[in-house]
């Protein structure tokens, strides 16, 4: 039944990186900002399950609870004290900004924890497979596909059915229209910055579940596949994002069945070549979605 647990495989890949790739383009699509930062919130993420296991000696579901709290926490305090001082200057002082702030989180860490992996202690689910019509595939796959569906629904209904979803959407598209029709602009980046951290939160704890280990550079490789599957889906639209990270999952999982075992460490190389050509055809990305410059200022 390989059909059937490559499509598993790639569901469960592509809703993760979906999940990555909308924390990303929920402040871009506010602030006209990448924030480079936004693996960094992963990677506190993924040292808040690791404290609160080995220091707490939390059960699982205080782990999940903590670790997600501490990237919302960190997203949020880096909108506070770096990105509100310089949001009225130009874009390159933003974009430095989120450089500036991955850079301390990273050396925070080195610092004051250790620049060696954490082991990190996973549930005993997270080890389990199950069989699917003769398909054999991790029970971890079905929680990040089930996961990723909530979240998508909870998060559809929170834009379209309350009053700071309908702000935050408006603001997206026209900031300055917006805050002078009396919405205050703190209130809707910082909701921005908070479900940013929240999607990092939920990430980090099915990314750092593939390898039981974190360390300060952790949030690295998902903050790369984030900003490529955005690019690729759409910057300007949330589901663009949504998108562009299961057709990053398919393409990483057609290229590692389709490889030859010698060319297998290529596999990115070619990936990125892929997506370049893409990108020369449609630059605008999958989705096009509601293009404008106007930025916070």
């Amino acid at each position: 039944m390989m059909n059937l647990e490559f499509m598993i495989n790639t569901i469960s890949l592509g809703s993760l990186y979906a999940l990555l790739s909308l924390g990303l383009v929920l402040v871009f699509g506010i602030l006209k900002l990448v924030n480079f930062a936004y693996g960094e919130y992963l990677m506190i993420g993924g040292y808040g399950l690791y404290f609160s296991a080995t220091v707490l000696h939390a059960p699982w579901w205080a782990m999940v609870v903590f670790g997600i709290l501490a990237a919302i926490l960190t997203s949020y305090l880096s909108e506070l004290a770096a990105f509100r001082p310089v949001r009225n200057k130009s874009a390159n002082a933003l974009l430095v900004t989120s450089f500036a702030v991955s850079i301390f989180l990273q050396n925070a860490v080195l610092i004051l924890v250790s620049p060696r992996a954490r082991a990190v202690p996973l549930p005993p689910i997270f080890s389990q497979t199950v069989n699917i019509y003769g398909a054999v595939t991790p029970v971890r796959n079905l929680l990040i596909i089930g996961t990723t569906i909530s979240v998508l629904i909870l998060l559809s209904l929170l834009m379209k059915k309350t009053v700071l979803g309908l702000a935050m959407r408006a603001a997206s598209d026209k900031f300055t229209t917006t805050r002078l029709m009396g919405v205050p602009a703190n209130l809707v980046i910082s909701a921005a910055f908070v479900i940013s951290g929240l999607l990092a939160g939920i990430s980090s704890i099915f990314w750092i579940g593939r390898s039981a280990s974190v360390d300060p550079v952790t949030g690295a490789a998902p903050l790369l596949i984030a900003f490529i599957a955005t690019v690729v889906g759409g910057m300007h639209s949330p589901a663009g994002a949504v998108v562009g990270g299961f057709v990053y999952g398919l393409l990483f999982n057609v290229l590692s069945i389709t490889l030859p075992a010698s060319m297998i460490s290529y596999r990115d190389a070619f990936m990125f070549v892929i997506v370049v050509l893409f990108l020369l055809i449609r630059p605008e990305g999958i989705i096009k979605g509601g293009y404008t410059e106007e930025r916070v200022g």
